[in-house]
């Protein structure tokens, strides 16, 4: 352990805490500031004094580590208790890059090393992911590796044993079919057990390592389930024990700051965590049931997302029209699609190319999922009457160049909508419809008169997600008459193409996908079709008039998917429609 009190050492110059380490005179210290106004101008002390050959790269963290004001150990002088070892699980150790060097059961304080003295983030995580009073010491990088590989190498917990340790806890006991007679007092000290914040722990970094978008908790008579959704698909997980339901709800009603003796009401909440140095957000839906409460929660990972138009899998045609769409003055480009099809990332990305300073964007969004610098993003609150609407009329008067409707559900956010667009600002929304001709008899079907959308339309993008191939199992194969069909194909139609299969791995959860693309379907409006929509005419004869003016239908871009070997028949047929 270091002799000085690293109290006396914090916020202290760095040439000043090396010299009260006894790392190096006065004199060195000058010198090496001189190299840095001179010769070797901007360059870091630090790496100055190791140049000098005055002291070594070790040297720099223990002094990064005092300015901090944390102390810096060497670990391979420590003796690390049994208990220190089993509070931390080796998932969590090896993400954050952490050891346990000491912990308190009774006073639940756990003591970290940690490599670099800036992981605040790791500090604050486990804070909130393990419920004890972390404090950190540094120490150097290859002690703390040593003892990662030989203390949690290939130590990867089973979710029976997380499960079979946690139904042993006392506090879980003592909730176990009680009902609703529990008072807060036992409640609070089941979701702060060890074992169900290690539980709950586990569920996390697993969802998070599969790259799941939503983790489901849900009670039922007899059983509680897990699922997990993974590239747009549910799957089911070995599901806790039925007596952890209401420990594992109130712990996550903690991490998100929601009330936890409130169980008859629905309650939203978030989460923010660092893990492995990605910023992950959590969005928490709770919602009350007949056999207790359902909880659900969305996984945004912030570097898992393309904000790129070029990264969202538009084709190159696709490509140049939709720049040509978004670069126009005015009008309104309407994203649709069902829910979790990505029109929010299209949307995102679109922005995201437009940002700019000399242009003035802002959003109103339900809820706002990603933030990103130069937008001002503006939130709905519906128990605050802050909706869509009344957000659009504010917008106005705040001289914007382009406006983002998170979604037009009413007739007065059309008609703002519009109204925004006739005044020459570009409007940004999103609809629920099957496919792009479709969106135009919806918003009929809203109210609006067919002279607004021919004045103010620019163009309607349908977009749907589809799994792609895994390409550590991909495999040729000949599809049956049946599979052909259900695409409109006969056998002649695709002769000499081949098709791919994903045979299923361990890298894809034995599924044959891994990832997903979008696929589009645009369609511009031209002075015709915009004639055609004046005299009403059906959603069948605007598709028939928009796919001869070169339009490519969801199915048709899912087709060319297939023959790229990217995604299945399956695939393509699970999330199109079959055309007229």
């Amino acid at each position: 352990m270091a002799t000085i009190n690293p109290e006396e050492l914090k916020g202290r110059r760095f040439g000043r805490v090396l010299t009260k380490l006894g790392k190096v005179t006065r004199e060195q210290v000058h010198e090496a500031l001189a190299l840095q106004q001179g010769a070797r101008k901007g360059e870091m002390v630090g790496k100055l004094l190791v140049d000098l050959g005055y002291i070594k790269p070790e040297d720099i963290s223990e002094a990064l580590a005092g300015q901090q004001g944390m102390r810096w150990v060497h670990v391979k002088d420590l003796t690390i208790s049994d208990a220190a070892i089993a509070a931390l699980p080796a998932e969590t150790a090896n993400t954050y890059g952490v050891i346990p060097v000491d912990f308190d059961p009774q006073s639940r304080r756990l003591t970290i090393a940690m490599k670099d003295p800036e992981n605040f983030k790791a500090v604050d995580d486990l804070r909130m992911l393990m419920g004890f009073k972390v404090t950190a010491v540094v120490a150097p990088a290859n002690e703390i590796d040593d003892v990662l590989r030989a203390k949690f190498a290939n130590k990867t917990t089973s979710m029976q044993d997380v499960y079979a340790e946690a139904s042993k806890s006392d506090a879980i006991a003592a909730v176990a079919g009680r009902g609703d007679s529990i008072d807060l007092s036992t409640l609070e000290s089941a979701a702060s057990d060890n074992k169900v914040i290690q539980l709950l722990n586990a569920v996390l970094m697993q969802a998070i390592r599969d790259k799941a978008s939503d983790i489901h908790f849900e009670p039922f008579e007899s059983e509680f389930k897990m699922r997990y959704r993974i590239d747009g698909v549910l799957y089911e997980m070995i599901p806790p024990p039925k007596q952890l339901a209401l420990p594992i709800v109130s712990r996550v009603k903690v991490m998100a700051k929601l009330n936890i003796a409130e169980r008859r009401l629905p309650q939203d909440g978030r989460i923010e965590l660092h893990i492995g140095g990605t910023p992950i957000d959590l969005r928490v839906a709770v919602l009350p049931t007949m056999f207790g409460e359902s909880v659900v929660m969305r996984v945004l990972d912030r570097s898992n997302v393309q904000l790129s138009l070029d990264r969202i899998g538009l084709r190159d045609d696709d490509l140049a029209v939709t720049r040509t769409i978004i670069n126009k003055p005015n009008g309104i480009v309407v994203v649709t699609g069902p829910t979790g099809s990505g029109k929010t990332t299209t949307l995102y990305a679109a922005l995201n190319e437009l940002n700019e300073p000399d242009v003035k964007i802002l959003t109103a969004e339900d809820p706002v999922e990603y933030d990103i610098e130069g937008l001002i993003q503006c939130q709905v609150n519906t128990e605050q009457e802050l909706t869509f609407a009344r957000l659009l009329r504010s917008f106005l008067r705040q001289d914007p160049d382009i406006i983002l409707v998170g979604e037009i559900r009413d007739l007065e956010t059309a008609q703002i909508a519009i109204q925004a667009s006739l005044t020459g600002h570009l409007v940004f929304t999103t609809l629920h419809t099957n496919d792009a001709p479709s969106s135009i008899l919806r918003l009929v079907d809203l109210g609006v008169e067919s002279f607004l959308l021919t004045a103010t339309i620019e163009a309607i993008v349908a977009q749907r997600l589809v799994r792609r191939i895994c390409t550590g199992c991909k495999e040729e194969y000949v599809p049956t008459e049946e599979q052909l069909l259900e695409l409109a194909l006969r056998p002649q139609d695709v002769a000499g193409r081949t098709f791919y299969r994903g045979r299923g791995c361990d890298r894809c959860n034995r599924s044959g996908y891994k990832g997903r693309l979008a696929i589009f379907e645009i369609m511009r409006m031209d002075d015709d079709l915009r004639e055609m929509v004046m005299q009403q005419a059906s959603t069948s004869v605007l598709r028939a008039e928009a796919r001869r003016r070169g339009m490519r239908t969801l199915r048709e871009s899912g087709l060319l998917s297939i023959f790229e070997s990217q995604t299945t028949i399956d695939e393509v047929v699970r999330e199109t429609i079959v055309e007229d």
